[in-house]
């Protein structure tokens, strides 16, 4: 991030979503064929928060777009089973239905390859149905961020993909009378009012279509279907900073409402009863407002120890500190994150619901750390690090 990107935005209490009904209306992205900023893509796709698409150019030295994918365009089995073999991998079946997504084992690579050679030999068909590997992650985090509503790229190494995306507040008007969001938005069944009575509301999804080597920036909250096209490998990475922890801190509270409606009869009877709403609040979605007030805390840590490194000099103590990604963001983003991550815990202190927590085992003291988030950006501020207009 540039210092103009900076003091565009680090004077923002919540971030701008510019409207999408330009989208809407001319149902089209940008496709970006030439090098683009990073403080250019801040400033037109992170902070409006629109997505986009990358044109094949940018994985084009990919090694794995070369050494995956044969010269025919299709995956490279023999390449594939070389490298992961008799890695365990998430398989789902796409022809069967648990509750509201497709049920999933565990398998070897090279089983799954076997079963996908047979698919593509009978017609792409099998009586074991349509099975898709996904969610296979090579790289674990500390929190699965789709929880958190992050943004997301998608690149497709070969093969072609559909996409239907639905701007965020969209996905309220499909929901059904139960409130559940429907299995395939293609459905007929949609259309029966006594089930989806907004349904009609809702505005046509976006219809993109994902070649072979594009690369697809899906925003927060978008709410979206894929179809392969044809035999696909992609490559998926989730991320989160302080453009959309907002949308988190939001996402998580929605949550919170909905579990203590479902259990309000109870609330006078059952001891610890805002306790429990956390606990199953974490069964459905993952993660509790103590964990998401310690995930705050290790963004906070991990910013402040690389800014006050820069502002240090001490060439031992900056490369410490220095990841790769911060290096390239630099400190202008460092200072953004914190700000954002410094108005959510205001935010956490006034929200009755985090205040009725026991907070005496937590990492995370609020008061504590605001304050030293505070110190740390007026220090760096001080120093020339980053320079006010």
């Amino acid at each position: 991030m540039d210092r103009d990107a900076y003091h565009n935005c680090s004077s923002l209490v919540k971030m701008p979503r510019q409207s999408y009904e330009q989208l809407w209306s001319s149902h089209f992205v940008d496709y970006i064929d030439k090098e683009l900023s990073y403080s250019k893509f801040f400033r037109k796709y992170l902070l409006p928060n629109h997505p986009c698409m990358f044109s094949r150019r940018f994985t084009d030295d990919w090694k794995c777009r070369k050494q995956w994918v044969t010269e025919e365009g299709k995956p490279n089995f023999q390449k594939l089973l070389q490298e992961f073999d008799e890695t365990p991998v998430p398989v789902a079946n796409c022809n069967a239905k648990e509750y509201n997504a497709n049920p999933k084992q565990v398998m070897p690579f090279k089983e799954f390859i076997h079963y996908w050679k047979e698919y593509i030999q009978n017609g792409h068909s099998s009586p074991k149905g349509c099975l898709y590997l996904k969610d296979w992650h090579m790289s674990r985090t500390p929190f699965h961020a789709d929880v958190f509503r992050s943004y997301s790229w998608s690149a497709n190494i070969c093969g072609r993909k559909k996409w239907l995306l639905y701007p965020p507040g969209q996905e309220d008007f499909l929901r059904d009378t139960h409130g559940n969001l429907p299995y395939d938005v293609t459905s007929a069944e949609l259309k029966d009012s006594g089930l989806f009575p907004q349904f009609d509301e809702a505005c046509q999804p976006l219809e993109i279509i994902q070649e072979a080597g594009e690369i697809i920036f899906v925003p927060s909250g978008w709410h979206h279907q894929v179809y392969n096209l044809e035999d696909t490998i992609s490559i998926n990475h989730n991320w989160l900073n302080g453009c959309n922890v907002d949308i988190m801190w939001q996402f998580l509270q929605n949550e919170l409402s909905s579990v203590q409606k479902e259990i309000e009869e109870w609330r006078d009877t059952m001891d610890s009863w805002h306790q429990h709403c956390q606990v199953i609040m974490k069964a459905c979605s993952g993660i509790d407002y103590t964990e998401f007030a310690s995930f705050l805390k290790i963004v906070a840590e991990n910013r402040m120890a690389f800014l006050n490194a820069c502002s240090s000099g001490d060439p031992s103590d900056y490369s410490r500190h220095l990841s790769e990604t911060l290096a390239t963001l630099g400190p202008y983003h460092a200072a953004f994150d914190l700000q954002r991550v410094a108005h959510i815990i205001e935010c956490l202190l006034c929200n009755e619901d985090f205040k009725r927590l026991d907070h005496s085992t937590s990492s995370l003291q609020p008061e504590t750390m605001l304050q030293q988030i505070r110190d740390t950006i007026q220090s760096t501020r001080g120093q020339h690090l980053l320079y006010q207009e």
